[in-house]
């Protein structure tokens, strides 16, 4: 079976009935309340489908229709296909997206500072991390998309900005795929990917994965924009980087790439160009590599890492 009865509602159920509990004691209650409020508009709108090409062309397709009929897009609108025909990851590379898969597309108009937008990634992760965790299932984050077990990868993050063609508006586009209940790879993946059947050994139910990570996402993307509110509250107005978010402190506790020796590239498979040890991950996102070569230390923003 796949995603058949996914809707706002279940995705608000879930965060009633387990967010808002689990989230309690992190920050003041006034806070948290904030926070949920800021992620609200993830799920605000569900478009399940049995197969699309790709979800984040889909998107892409809304956008421009919903401009050319000058309707508003729905912020947090999720497009979510059980079977994707022409799945890509990073860098154009094939997706393996079959039936028994969580595929998704999340949309938000953007208004974030670049500084915030950069953590899109970071969220997203957290979100399917905690997700994952929450069926037993020991998920690890790798900076910055991939969340393995293992060392096999369960689950991938794409993110994409994007203007939109009429009206000059920036949205992020955040594309999640969770090896779910889909155990069978092709060879050339076999000893790369895993899935959650696989590793308990039974399968689970799409629609309330989805909902889960949804509401997992709905605290995740209004901390993002809680804590921005935050670090604009210094006296000048602008945006204090220094001030380590909650959300990065979490993504680093999810994370086992802190302290691991590692091959870094912006095409890690094709263009590898150093080897490094990880040393941190700054405010912004960005990951703190100290050169084996020579011992200077540098913070990227985009690549890929490969564990040594």
């Amino acid at each position: 079976m796949g995603i058949t009865d996914l809707t706002p509602s279940l995705v608000q159920q879930y965060v009633r009935e387990e967010e808002l509990e689990l989230r309690a004691g992190l920050l003041a209650p006034e806070a948290t309340v904030e926070v949920f409020r800021y992620g609200a508009m993830v799920g605000s709108e569900i478009q399940s489908f049995p197969s699309l090409d790709r979800g984040m062309e889909y998107a892409k397709k809304l956008i421009h229709e919903s401009e050319q009929e000058n309707r508003s897009f729905a912020s947090g609108t999720v497009i979510v296909a059980d079977h994707l025909i022409d799945g890509q990851g990073r860098f154009g590379r094939y997706w393996h997206a079959p039936h028994g898969g969580v595929w998704m597309t999340v949309v938000f108009a953007n208004t974030l500072l670049p500084e915030s937008t950069r953590l899109y990634p970071l969220a997203a992760g957290l979100a399917c991390c905690e997700a994952i965790r929450h069926y037993k299932v020991d998920g690890q984050l790798k900076w910055v998309n991939d969340v393995h077990v293992g060392g096999s990868k369960i689950a991938g993050i794409l993110t994409e900005t994007i203007i939109s063609p009429r009206y000059g508006e920036e949205y992020v586009l955040v594309g999640i795929g969770v090896n779910v209940n889909n155990d069978s790879f092709p060879p050339e993946l076999a000893d790369l990917a895993v899935s959650m059947r696989s590793v308990l050994g039974k399968s689970i139910d799409l629609d309330q994965f989805a909902a889960r990570l949804l509401a997992k996402l709905t605290w995740s993307v209004g901390l993002l924009h809680y804590e921005e509110k935050l670090r604009l509250q210094g006296d000048d107005g602008s945006a204090r980087i220094d001030l380590e978010p909650l959300l990065v402190k979490m993504w680093r506790q999810a994370s086992d790439t802190i302290g691991r020796k590692v091959l870094f590239g912006h095409d890690v498979q094709k263009n590898p160009q150093y080897k490094a040890v990880v040393e941190g991950l700054s405010p912004d996102g960005g990951l703190v590599l100290r050169h084996l070569d020579d011992d200077v230390s540098v913070v990227e923003y985009s690549g890929e890492i490969a564990y040594l």
